[in-house]
């Protein structure tokens, strides 16, 4: 195939639409277009405008053999994006434990895209390499870690605590006289995993992916809260003679509790066991003096994952491992290739993480951490537990039933029965002032509030208060 068909097509049509990709004037307009959406984001309607066949009429389309002008895709694209996304990046978004974006978080990732750096090694990008490096040891002093934790960038909590679960599964096979990077899992001795009731389903999925199932985990009830029993964990543990893996939680999703970490390093200590912690969005308590004795005990685990686009609020993808065995770390994720040319006194970032091709995501870390600073940090996650107590207070104060101790950002609230809680939630949906999710919590259904984002306002959460009131209002005469 010839270099010529690789090459942007120049268009006949007006002077504007002779622009190649990639040119001043169509970044220009594109930033144009982004800083008209972040203009609008704080007021419009949370929920998206447009329907799903809307979105197909205007972007659906058959293929065009020479392809289009790129000002009118980028419109197009621009167009649909004014319409048909949830503001979820707005200051009234409570559905899902998600953040915005910082402005320099923002600003760094449009640079990370510009730069077009693949990640994975010093050789590839210093730039990444060394950014990741000294951000790495930031999130550890922030989170109160031992400085010789290693550190991952991956793309989400999700594929964190699959690295942190890999780290685990090496090292307790290992113990046990097996290589299981070397030999697999056939024949290998059987792994004893412990996780709560309340475990998030992300785990049970990194522990499918690993090859240790999701059915044959050990659950171990839990409290009103959904905090792991530590007298059913000692009795459990006390009961294996196998490898064990401990996962606990720092951070209930729908309540917002913590397991008691402190019992738990000291019972998997004890007994041998590794100690993962789901930190999704728990870890960053600890860079709040109200909220840090929260996380006391997460300094003992033996690995922990959590989020950067939710409290760290950053863009997407974005998660990141922490783990106290290095190298069980890095057996567990490293490969050698003869072109990969590794170096022998820098950090390779791909060491640490399942991809090879990856961007440079530490990057609006690094930003969001500058931009923010140790009390800036600390005040955005105070700031959103205030607002979390103050959406349980007022909603408290009308009568209706508060479900969880709001100990962090998360409020569960029932309007009454189940069939009027749900139409109170669809209502206040589609109402637009703001937007929150339904859950079910110890079979009552309820409403969720999270309040993870920098954005929020005390007059965002009274007008989004006073929405929710008058819904519920509503919703109680069918």
């Amino acid at each position: 195939m010839s270099d010529r068909a690789h090459r942007p097509r120049q268009q006949a049509a007006g002077p504007e639409d002779r622009r190649p990709a990639g040119s001043t004037e169509l970044l220009e307009y594109t930033a144009t277009r982004s800083r008209d959406y972040l203009a609008q984001v704080s007021h419009r309607r949370v929920a998206a405008e447009w329907t799903s066949e809307e979105l197909r009429g205007l972007l659906g389309r058959p293929l065009s053999a020479e392809g289009e002008p790129d000002p009118a895709i980028i419109e197009s694209l621009a167009h649909a994006g004014d319409h048909a996304t949830i503001a979820s990046s707005g200051p009234r978004y409570f559905g899902f434990v998600v953040g915005g974006n910082l402005p320099a978080a923002l600003a760094a990732d449009w640079l990370v895209s510009t730069w077009d750096q693949n990640g994975a090694i010093y050789a590839m990008s210093p730039l990444a390499a060394v950014v990741e490096e000294i951000t790495a040891g930031w999130l550890r002093e922030i989170a109160g870690l031992a400085a010789s934790m290693s550190v991952g960038f991956t793309t989400g909590c999700q594929m964190a605590s699959f690295t942190g679960l890999a780290a685990a599964r090496h090292r307790v096979l290992e113990r046990a006289g097996w290589d299981v990077e070397v030999e697999g899992l056939c024949g290998a001795p059987p792994i004893d995993v412990i996780v709560s009731d309340e475990a998030h389903y992300t785990i049970v999925m990194a522990l499918r992916l690993l090859g240790l199932g999701g059915r044959r985990v050990r659950r171990i009830a839990t409290d009103g809260q959904g905090r792991m029993r530590i007298d059913a964990l000692r009795a459990a543990l006390q009961s294996t003679r196998a490898p064990c893996i401990v996962c606990a939680q720092a951070g209930n999703v729908n309540t917002g509790a913590f397991d008691p970490l402190c019992e738990i390093a000291e019972a998997t200590r004890k007994s041998g066991a590794w100690l993962h912690v789901d930190g999704a969005f728990g870890l960053w308590a600890s860079a709040s003096p109200e909220y840090a004795t929260l996380t006391r005990g997460i300094e003992h685990a033996d690995s922990i994952a959590t989020d950067g686009h939710k409290w760290l609020n950053v863009p997407y993808d974005c998660g990141i491992v922490f783990c106290a065995d290095s190298q069980a770390h890095r057996a567990a994720m490293s490969l050698e290739a003869a072109y990969i040319v590794g170096s022998s006194c820098e950090r390779d970032p791909h060491e640490f993480v399942p991809e090879e091709s990856r961007r440079a995501r530490a990057t609006p870390v690094y930003a969001a951490l500058r931009s923010l600073g140790r009390a800036g940090l600390s005040r955005l996650v105070e700031d959103c537990c205030r607002h979390a107590r103050r959406f349980a207070q007022g909603l408290h104060a009308a009568g209706y039933e508060i479900l969880n101790d709001v100990v962090l950002n998360q409020v569960l609230v029932a309007f009454g029965d189940g069939e009027r809680t749900r139409r109170t939630i669809a209502a206040l949906q589609q109402e637009g002032t703001c937007w929150c999710g339904g859950t079910v919590w110890q079979g009552r259904t309820a409403m969720r509030i999270s309040v993870s984002n920098w954005r929020t306002t005390d007059e965002d959460v009274e007008r989004s208060l006073e929405a929710m009131l008058r819904v519920a209002a509503l919703s109680a005469h069918g």
